[in-house]
Parts: structure tokens; C-alpha cells; sequence
């Protein structure tokens, strides 16, 4: 009984060594314990691309231009659990952030303890910094205490912006970029001159 039970034991083990190695094997053949994908995909698979899809963020001034404080608003509801917006409200978890856009990053606020990264930074919150700091707390300001992970949606950074300045702060919306001339109405315009030259001789 006993060689039996060392005869099926023996198997067994012996067969958890090799799945365990071929485990590992193939994890550094496919690198599938890293985070992201390798350079070279093992094969192609119909539908998938290697690289991320999906239409490019719009400028944030664009956004901010036609941004309905109304959605921000309701966008600042994740804030409100750890945010004041009112003039003269306390400090939370978070600071009080009424009139906020203009003020110094990461000082004043009532003497609220900002992170040493955050205080670091300088400058003041506009709307660029503003959104930055919206869409990855972290990325912004290494060490932050803000736990939020950030908001992915431009759209609604941009609506929460523009109900934020509208609560103490209202400095102006900077100015939407203009748009870049298509291609073939630059290259038009050059032709479209010589050929009113060429006429007027």
C-alpha cells in the first residue's frame, strides 16, 4: 500500500514541477506577466490593432468654450465628499476650493496641508493646470494626498472647470486655438495667386 501511495504521489508532484515550469516558460516567452503588451504581438488577430484606437481630445479650450456649468456641476457631486465650494466653507479631507482658479497651487486654502509635491509645483491654477490636475492627480503631483483617480472624461473636466470658475473665481475662458487650414487649401492658395497674376499681366 505504501509503494502505491508513494507511486501516485510521485506522479503527482512530478506533474505540478512540470506545469509550474511550462508556466513560466511561457510567461517569458509571451511576456504575459508584464503590464503592458510587447512590441510584437505573438499573431494577429482580426478587429485588433496594436496601437490604442479612438478619436484624438479635443483642445481643452474648445471644450471649455461650449461646457455647460450645469453638467459640471453635477460632475463636482464626486468632489463634494471631501470639497467645499462655498465662500468662507471649511476645510475637509480636501480643501476648500471656492474661488480657486487664479489662487496659488498647493498655499493658503485656509492653512489646509497640502502634499510637498503639490506645493512644489508653483504657479498658479488656470485652466490648463486646472485640467492636468483633474485628469491624473498623481501624474500632476507626485506624492498627492488626493486619493481621486482623476476624471478621463475632457468633457466633463471641461463642464467642472467652467462651474468651478464660476464660484468665486470667474476669470475669463482662454481662447479656443484656431483652426489649422486643411492641406489642399493651402496648397490651393498658392495657385489660385500665381493664376490672378498670370491674368493680370
Amino acid at each position: 500500500m505504501s509503494g502505491r501511495f508513494n507511486t501516485i504521489a510521485g506522479w503527482v508532484l512530478g506533474s505540478a514541477v512540470v506545469a509550474l515550469g511550462l508556466s513560466s516558460l511561457s510567461g517569458h516567452y509571451f511576456r504575459a506577466d508584464k503590464e503592458n503588451r510587447p512590441e510584437n504581438m505573438g499573431f494577429p488577430i482580426e478587429g485588433v490593432s496594436g496601437a490604442k484606437s479612438g478619436p484624438a481630445e479635443a483642445p481643452i479650450e474648445e471644450l471649455l468654450a461650449k461646457a455647460d456649468p450645469a453638467k459640471g456641476a453635477q460632475v463636482f457631486a464626486k468632489c463634494a465628499s471631501c470639497h467645499t465650494i462655498t465662500a468662507g466653507g471649511p476645510n475637509g479631507i480636501g480643501p476648500n476650493i471656492h474661488g480657486i482658479l487664479g489662487d496659488e497651487i498647493g498655499h493658503g486654502r485656509g492653512g489646509f496641508a497640502f502634499s510637498a509635491g503639490l506645493s512644489a509645483k508653483g504657479g498658479k491654477w488656470d485652466f490648463a493646470q486646472m485640467n492636468e490636475w483633474l485628469k491624473n492627480p498623481r501624474a500632476f503631483a507626485d506624492g498627492t494626498k488626493m486619493t481621486f483617480a482623476g476624471l478621463e472624461s475632457a468633457e466633463d473636466r471641461a463642464a467642472v472647470m467652467v462651474y468651478l470658475n464660476q464660484q468665486g473665481s470667474n476669470l475669463p475662458l482662454p481662447a479656443a486655438p484656431a483652426a489649422a487650414a486643411p492641406a489642399g487649401d493651402a496648397a490651393a492658395a498658392p495657385a489660385d495667386a500665381a493664376s490672378a497674376a498670370e491674368s493680370a499681366k
